[in-house]
């Protein structure tokens, strides 16, 4: 069974940085592409982030380009989001979730499993 748990989320500045993590258990990683959604309160649920199976693609959503990276380590079955330059709205619960063999643009639509998420709040 697929489990995903995020970590990393916390408080901080505007103008600062934070790095979530994702860890996966179930031995689907190496196959699996990854991505990083975000819910704010009272908002529908958005996609920030996601990398392909093979890590050779990375997507953005535009709001985040060129402060947020994610990468992967197929050693650790781990999926990481850097963030930097945080804004206030950045503010969010940050959800990692998981598709086997997902590449292409749009695969993050049709993702199988997801996590409890991890929170992050920027202080303006």
């Amino acid at each position: 069974q697929v489990q995903l748990v995020e970590s990393g989320g916390g408080l901080v500045q505007a103008g600062g940085s934070l790095r979530l993590s994702c860890a996966t258990s179930g031995g689907t990683f190496s196959r699996s592409a990854m991505a990083w959604f975000r819910q704010a309160p009272g908002k529908d649920r958005e996609f920030v982030a996601a990398i392909t199976w093979s890590g050779t693609s990375t997507y953005y959503t535009d709001s985040v380009k060129g402060r947020f990276t994610i990468s992967r380590d197929n050693r650790k079955d781990t999926v990481y989001l850097q963030m930097n330059r945080l804004k206030s709205e950045d503010t969010a619960r940050y959800y990692c979730a998981s598709k086997l063999w997902g590449y292409g643009v749009g695969f993050w639509n049709g993702m199988e499993y997801w996590g409890n998420g991890t929170l992050v709040a920027v202080s303006s």
